[in-house]
C-alpha cells in the first residue's frame, strides 16, 4: 500500500480587526525586531501605515522591505535578506497580496542559508539541504482573498535568469501565525477581489480533482468551492461586507490547505504566461480554467457531478458545473480567451508549451500530459474554443 503525508496549518486568528493582535503576535513567538515585507502600493496604504503604529506603540521596533512587484523575483528576496540582516531583525511579518506573502516568507527562509535559493527549488528532496534552525519566525496577514500563501509551505519566485517561476519549498515556509482580519481586504478593487476569487476557486477545484489519495483535503476543497459560490458575487457588489470578505479570506486559505494533494494544468498554463507576460495570476487561472476542465472531462466527470451535489448546482452534470463556471466569469467581467489580454505576437506557444509542461503543477493533473497537450489547451485558449 502506497504511503502518503499529510500536514495542515498552523495558528489562525479570525475576525474584524484581529490586526490589533499583531503585537501579541510577535510576543509569542519572541519577535522583537521584525522586518514587515510588503508589496510599493500597500507600503504607503493606511493599513500598513496602521499595523506599523500598533507594533511601534508595543515597542516593537518595525523595519519595512517594500520593493517586492506583482511577480516576485528572486532580487525581491535578495534584498528582503539584505535589509533583514542589515537592521538584525529575528523575524518577518509577510503582508499582503500573494507577492508579498511568498517574498516574506522566502526572506524569513533565506535569512538564514548559505546556497542560492534555486538550490530549494520544489524537486525531490531539495528541501533538506536547508539548514532548518536558521528559518526565522513568520506571521503572514493577507490582503487579498485568492493565493492562500498564508498556510502554504512554497513560495513562487521568479528567476529573472531563466524568464520561469520556481515553486520553492520547506516545511518551515508555513507561517507561524496568521491573521486573517477583512477589514484589510476592504480597499481591494472589485477587479482585483474577483481575480483573487477566481484564484481561490481554482485552487479548491484543482485539488479537489487531483488524482492522489487525501480525503481530508478533498473535503476541505468541497466546502472552499461552496463558500467561494455564496460569497464571492457578493464580495465583488459589495466590498465592505465585512462577512462575504471573512469568507473569501476563509475559502483562500482553505484552497492553499487543500493543494497539498496537487494541482494540475490550469497552474501549469497559467505560470509560464505570468512570467512571460506578466499577468495576474488570477486572471490567468479564471481564463484557463474552463478549458482545462473540458480537456479532462472523462476523466473528472464523476468527481464534478460530487460538485453539482454539493454546490446544489440545478443539473447533476459536468455540463453543469462548465456553465456555472463560465456564468460566474462573465457576471465578474472576466475574459473568455486569452487573446483578450496579450497580443498574439508576443504569444511564444513553443516556449509556452515547454515551460507548462515542466512546471511542479504538471504532475498533479488528472490526465498524463505532453507536450502538445499543453500546445493545444494554449491554443483553445486563444480561440476561445473549448474541448
Amino acid at each position: 500500500m502506497q504511503k502518503y503525508n499529510w500536514n495542515y496549518p498552523t495558528i489562525m486568528w479570525v475576525g474584524e480587526n484581529r490586526i490589533n493582535d499583531i503585537a501579541i503576535a510577535c510576543k509569542s513567538l519572541s519577535i522583537t525586531k521584525p522586518l514587515l515585507v510588503t508589496d510599493k502600493g500597500l507600503a504607503d496604504t493606511d493599513i500598513v501605515k496602521n499595523t506599523l503604529s500598533i507594533l511601534k506603540n508595543q515597542n516593537i521596533n518595525t523595519k519595512l522591505y517594500s520593493n517586492v512587484v506583482g511577480n516576485p523575483t528572486g532580487k525581491n528576496v535578495n534584498e528582503g535578506v539584505e535589509s533583514f540582516k542589515k537592521n538584525n531583525c529575528n523575524g518577518v511579518i509577510a503582508f499582503g497580496g500573494g507577492s508579498g506573502l511568498d517574498v516574506g516568507k522566502a526572506v524569513a527562509f533565506m535569512s538564514g542559508q548559505t546556497l542560492p535559493i534555486w538550490d530549494f527549488e520544489d524537486i525531490g528532496d531539495n528541501w533538506s539541504k536547508a539548514n532548518a534552525d536558521k528559518i526565522a519566525p513568520i506571521i503572514a496577514v493577507p490582503t487579498t482573498a485568492g493565493t492562500g500563501s498564508e498556510t502554504g509551505r512554497a513560495s513562487v519566485i521568479l528567476n529573472e535568469k531563466t524568464g520561469v517561476k520556481n515553486i520553492i519549498f520547506h516545511p518551515k515556509f508555513l507561517p507561524s501565525i496568521v491573521i486573517l482580519d477583512p477589514v484589510l481586504t476592504i480597499g481591494l478593487p472589485p477587479k482585483l477581489t474577483a481575480a483573487t476569487g477566481m484564484d481561490a476557486l481554482a485552487h479548491n477545484l484543482e485539488a479537489y480533482c487531483a488524482p492522489s489519495y487525501h480525503p481530508m483535503a478533498d473535503g476541505i476543497a468541497l466546502e472552499g468551492m461552496k463558500i467561494i459560490k455564496e460569497w464571492l458575487l457578493e464580495a465583488v457588489n459589495n466590498g465592505t461586507n465585512i462577512e462575504a470578505r471573512k469568507n473569501m479570506l476563509t475559502a483562500a486559505s482553505m484552497g492553499s490547505t487543500a493543494f497539498q494533494k496537487g494541482l494540475g494544468a490550469i497552474h501549469s498554463l497559467s505560470h509560464p504566461v505570468n512570467a512571460l507576460n506578466n499577468i495576474h495570476h488570477g486572471l490567468s487561472n479564471a481564463i484557463f480554467m474552463p478549458y482545462v476542465l473540458t480537456f479532462n472531462k472523462d476523466v473528472i466527470e464523476k468527481k464534478i457531478i460530487k460538485i453539482c451535489d454539493y454546490l446544489d448546482l440545478p443539473d447533476r452534470s459536468f455540463a453543469s458545473f462548465l456553465n456555472w463556471v463560465l456564468d460566474l466569469r462573465k457576471k465578474l467581467d472576466m475574459p473568455h480567451k486569452l487573446s483578450e489580454v496579450i497580443d498574439e505576437k508576443n504569444f511564444d506557444l513553443d516556449r509556452l508549451s515547454k515551460m507548462a509542461l515542466a512546471d511542479p503543477s504538471t504532475g498533479g493533473n488528472p490526465k498524463k500530459l505532453t507536450e502538445n497537450d499543453m500546445r493545444e489547451m494554449y491554443q483553445h485558449s486563444m480561440s476561445g474554443e473549448l474541448f
